[in-house]
């Protein structure tokens, strides 16, 4: 059953990163992309017992540092502070290939610039004449993780959609994409088509006429 949040704005990152966070499962390895995605770790319980795995080799990373707890030589992949969790450990940055490579884990939360209908993710070039491509580890993660998450907000700045038809950036992997969480709704990418799982002061009826999508409400 699709959810109506009753606010009359669209969510911030932050709230968005609380949604990812409260749908990740109890135990689960995850990785956290470059970006907004970070975010999520300051969201996660801290008795989640969720394992953030980092592509520069770390796993059991804790949130985002501040203050005196910030070690200039404890980043994540992003380069931002952050902290450890009992029992964290660190590898070689091919041992962590390995691990996003080879399924070991459960979830991914990568940004995205499009995402189409069939679950294709473009996120490492718009082709902007001052964009610098960088795709960093985001094809290993598209393939390697069990499960796909994209947090992005729905519509560019000058209102274009994000969630397409079909990709006309770059693409980062073919139909990986499970979940989209953004600014205004939730969905599902299923073998069906996209699904609303939850709104956010707006309804489907509105979001498709913008889109210009089918859209129909998920079942659960």
């Amino acid at each position: 059953m699709t959810r109506t949040t009753p606010t009359d704005r669209a969510l911030g990152k932050h709230e968005i990163a609380a949604l990812v966070a409260r749908d990740i499962p109890q135990g689960a390895f995850v990785n956290l992309g470059i970006g907004q995605p970070t975010l999520v770790a300051d969201h996660l319980p801290a008795d989640s017992g969720v394992v953030l795995h980092t592509e520069n080799g770390m796993l059991n990373m804790g949130p985002a540092a501040r203050g005196d707890a910030i070690d200039p030589d404890l980043t994540n992949a992003g380069k931002v502070p952050v902290t450890e969790l009992p029992g964290a450990a660190y590898f070689h940055h091919a041992d962590s290939f390995a691990m996003m490579r080879g399924g070991h884990l459960d979830i991914c939360v990568l940004g995205g610039f499009q995402v189409s209908t069939a679950g294709d993710l473009a996120n490492w070039q718009t082709g902007a004449p001052d964009a610098i491509p960088a795709v960093g580890g985001a094809m290993d993660l598209a393939i390697g993780a069990r499960k796909v998450f994209v947090m992005m907000t729905l519509f560019t700045k000058s209102g274009e959609p994000k969630l397409v038809p079909r990709c006309t950036y770059p693409l980062t992997g073919l139909a990986c994409v499970d979940r989209v969480y953004t600014d205004l709704a939730v969905f599902d990418i299923t073998p069906q088509g996209v699904t609303v799982r939850e709104t956010f002061g707006t309804t489907i009826d509105a979001l498709a006429s913008r889109l210009d999508l089918p859209l129909r409400p998920s079942r659960a």
